[in-house]
């Protein structure tokens, strides 16, 4: 290995490697896999939005713009959580528009954290939240929900803040990856008050807020909007992932500093992809709603298959993933078991403690593919579970 090794950030030796990439990468070699491992949308981009994407190329809308996005970009989206949710921001000085939501949480953690500061993770989460804490010299207090149906409680929150006084952030991802699980919009009030009465921030990822299946979306925001900042974008509701947009919402104190960094980092969004974010915003707002009811589908579909397969599972209320149980059988390794079941009956999933250490003896499912595909899987699965 080089010298320069010796060179290289102390800081980064607190970062890892994304587990979920590299898991995935590790079984890409089996034939004839069907993958049910990355959360990627598996619709197209609506016709209309790229269509607006080449309107906006013959427009020459291809320079620099506004860091925070262009007007009507703002407009739009402060209209669409408005319209959506009732939650009102001004598109002057408390929003920004991002290089997908995974820009958007470093520059706010980056706004936020000093070396030593706490951040509660409710657990199993979003493996880079916990790599996004570390490489800012905080440290992440993981908080196992995986005995309260995969929900932060106002007491364990309580008592976290009581064990760790450096806490300053508080994650809430809801509807949630891995499991699924969607909080009310009581849960929401009860963590809204600790979190006020703490003097806390909470960091409020809501990507998959139009796929929320058995309930209406709630955001902790409608309760503390002076403390909360709300991340949304379209990968998920408008199947654009590659277009990489993100949606931020919070106080304008704290927007303005994540700004900063934006402009550092990334400057802008593109131009021609803002403009199909405005089409997608106005134009398209309820394109999610209707992949929404496939999903619906294939999550009843894929969750049934799995229990006629003796695996028991949270109950999604929304996102497209099923975080499922590993047979008692099958110990709770739940990286041997995820190689085991790619190989030995060729379905790609995720071991549940990539997202976090309370999601050992699990493994999560994506059902972003086709039926064809989750009906072959279940079958798969149920039969690797019998033979073994």
């Amino acid at each position: 290995m080089s010298k320069l090794i010796n060179k290289i950030s102390d800081r980064m030796s607190n970062v890892k490697p994304d587990v979920l990439l590299g898991f995935s990468d590790s079984i890409s070699d089996v034939e004839g896999l069907i993958p049910l491992t990355i959360g990627e949308p598996d619709f197209n981009t609506p016709d209309h939005i790229k269509e607006a994407a080449i309107a906006a190329i013959n427009n020459n809308h291809s320079h620099y713009t506004d860091s925070r996005g262009v007007k009507e970009l703002r407009d739009a989206a402060v209209k669409f959580l408005a319209d959506k949710y009732d939650l009102h921001y001004d598109s002057e000085t408390q929003f920004i528009a991002t290089v997908g939501v995974t820009e958007a949480l470093f520059i706010t953690f980056g706004a936020l954290l000093n070396p030593g500061d706490g951040v509660v993770v409710p657990s199993p989460a979003f493996s880079p939240y916990f790599n996004n804490v570390e490489f800012f010299g905080a440290h992440s207090v993981e908080v196992d929900t995986s005995d309260d149906g995969f929900v932060l409680t106002p007491e364990k929150l309580e008592a976290a803040i009581k064990e760790h006084p450096t806490i300053k952030i508080v994650i809430i991802n809801t509807p949630n990856n891995p499991t699924g699980v969607s909080y009310t919009s009581e849960q929401l009030k009860g963590l809204a008050d600790v979190i006020k009465k703490h003097d806390l921030v909470c960091f409020s990822d809501e990507i998959y807020s139009e796929l929320t299946y058995d309930q209406e979306h709630a955001s902790i925001a409608k309760f503390i909007p002076e403390r909360t900042i709300v991340f949304n974008g379209l990968s998920k509701s408008h199947a654009m992932t590659g277009w990489r947009v993100g949606l931020v919402y919070g106080p304008e104190e704290i927007i303005h500093t994540a700004r900063s960094i934006h402009e550092y980092t990334a400057t802008s969004l593109p131009g021609v992809v803002q403009y199909a974010a405005v089409e997608a915003l106005t134009n398209g707002k309820d394109d999610g709603l209707e992949m929404r009811k496939v999903y619906e589908k294939r999550r009843n579909l894929l969750r049934q298959g799995l229990a006629d397969a003796g695996i028991e599972s949270a109950n999604p209320s929304g996102a497209f993933y099923i975080f499922g149980k590993i047979p008692e059988k099958f110990g709770d390794d739940d990286f041997e078991f995820c190689r085991r079941v790619a190989r030995e009956a060729k379905v790609g999933t995720m071991p549940g403690s990539a997202f976090g250490k309370s999601g050992k003896g699990y493994f999560r499912l994506s059902y972003a593919t086709s039926e064809d595909n989750l009906n072959e899987a279940v079958k798969r699965i149920a039969k690797f579970v019998e033979d073994n």
